[in-house]
């Protein structure tokens, strides 16, 4: 039996079996499925698989897989359950109505009643983008490799480098329209509307448009503005729906939840959208400026326990508008610094250690966290350990203050670790990997010193 079919099959024999998977997805580490009834799922059992990196209970159950397997993972969960990945199948659940089901819907009520409206809004945002991130990333890296071959001497007019240009930056030009769509799909909309709702702010055409005495700006409000069009006009959708005839309802119920939306648009959204966007890049750049190393030291050291949770896909937007707003990102090379203390706390348990299961697992981490992935070493070394936790944490606030003194900006986003040296400014890259690698040490150094001993690994 293959390890995706095995790893497929005990995940949903501790979920409570096929018929308790109510939703299925999965983004580049993590298997995220909603049961029906959570009373039936062994959470324990799940952890004690052997290739189950760790679990995260959130509006879905997370479970740690890593980079490759995950999605043959889901394929196979798939094919078991008959749930298409990244779809939810309400027409044909069924709802157990026992004490336990009822109080298993009881305690995941509650546990949403609790949740703070921040990371509510986090997760939300991130809901949006997790499925993007592939395409993402692989534009991001084309872009990145791209603008290192013209900055080398490349011809800016030959073929190979205007393909890769087209390949590489293609995405970011109609990023909008697929932002668009995931947002109506997460507020209950439908996702063609959403990418209509995206593309009203993107139009070149919005430069033909004057109102108030100036013309409209294409992209003006970013990726901020798509999502609240594309929210508004699921809103809209869903309100008008309940009033309309059903005779008349694919006519009339898009038309004019599209056509207020447009308006609203014109008038308010891309206004506010704008607003907002200037609001976050202004000040965050302003928090750079100011804070200097200190603050890259707290950003990078604070990032981590953003990662665990999941939350830190909600930050995709933000780095999406410091570029389109000043033609770089100074924010990613700082944040990416958490993986890299990782890696440095990672080899230094991996020398220390006698655990012939902990160096398996490190081992089986070092190489997708070095290219930036780094969830397997969080959840499958690092947090169970504990301290060495922190100390990863430590050794990215040196990377992290690092990279804020030096002003290092990456002008596409895609993974950290070593790839994101092709991100970069070319003239920058070898003080990012200097950045990088003072990252590792210092994760090593505050490890191998005060973050871990053995008595530690006897639970793993």
């Amino acid at each position: 039996m293959r390890k995706e079919e095995r790893l497929a099959k005990e995940i949903t024999e501790q979920l409570g079996g096929t018929g308790n998977i109510a939703e299925l997805a999965s983004c580049m580490t993590r298997l995220r499925v909603k049961p029906v009834d959570e009373s039936k799922v062994n959470l324990n059992g799940i952890k004690d698989i052997d290739g189950v990196m760790g679990v995260v209970e959130a509006e879905t159950l997370q479970i740690i897989l890593g980079p490759g397997i995950v999605t043959k993972v889901a394929d196979e969960v798939s094919r078991m359950t008959g749930k298409n990945v990244s779809s939810v199948d309400e027409d044909d659940e069924e709802i157990d109505t026992s004490l336990e089901g009822l109080a298993a819907r009881t305690k995941a009520g509650l546990n949403e009643k609790n949740a703070t409206p921040f990371k509510l809004f986090l997760r939300k945002i991130a809901s949006i983008f997790i499925p993007l991130i592939p395409a993402i990333v692989a534009s991001g890296l084309i872009a990145g490799i791209n603008n290192v071959i013209i900055k080398s001497g490349g011809d800016p007019e030959s073929t190979l480098v205007q393909m890769l240009d087209l390949i590489g930056w293609g995405l970011f030009g109609y990023l909008g329209v697929f932002v668009g769509i995931n947002t109506a799909k997460e507020f209950g909309g439908s996702p063609a509307l959403g990418g209509a709702a995206g593309i009203l702010l993107i139009n070149p055409g919005l430069a033909n448009i004057t109102l108030f005495g100036e013309a409209l700006v294409p992209g003006r409000g970013g990726l901020i503005g798509v999502m609240l069009a594309a929210a508004l006009v699921a809103f809209l959708e869903k309100r008008i729906r309940k009033v309309v005839p059903s005779a008349i309802d694919i006519i009339v119920t898009p038309t004019l939840a599209l056509l207020i939306t447009g308006f609203a648009t014109f008038f308010v959204l891309q206004p506010v959208g704008g607003f907002l966007s200037d609001i976050i890049t202004k000040g965050l750049l302003g928090i750079l400026d100011v804070g200097g190393i200190l603050a890259g030291l707290v950003l990078a050291g604070t990032f981590l326990p953003l990662v665990v949770t999941g939350l830190h896909q909600g930050l995709t937007p933000v780095h999406m508008e410091l570029i389109n707003t000043i033609g770089d990102d100074p924010l990613l090379p700082i944040l990416a610094m958490g993986g890299a203390g990782q890696v440095g706390a990672a080899f230094a348990i991996y020398f220390k250690t006698k655990n012939a299961r902990l160096k398996k697992v490190i081992k089986g981490g070092l190489p997708v966290g070095m290219l930036g992935i780094g969830e397997p070493l969080i959840f499958g070394v690092t947090l169970p350990l504990g301290r060495p936790f922190l100390t990863a944490c430590l050794g990215a606030a040196v990377g992290g203050a690092f990279q804020a003194f030096f002003k290092i900006a990456t002008v596409a986003i895609g993974v950290s670790g070593i790839p994101l040296a092709f991100l970069v400014h070319p003239n920058q890259v070898v003080m990012y990997l200097v950045g990088l690698l003072l990252a590792y040490i210092f994760g090593f150094l505050f490890t191998w010193l005060f973050g871990f001993k053995e008595e530690m690994a006897k639970n793993i």
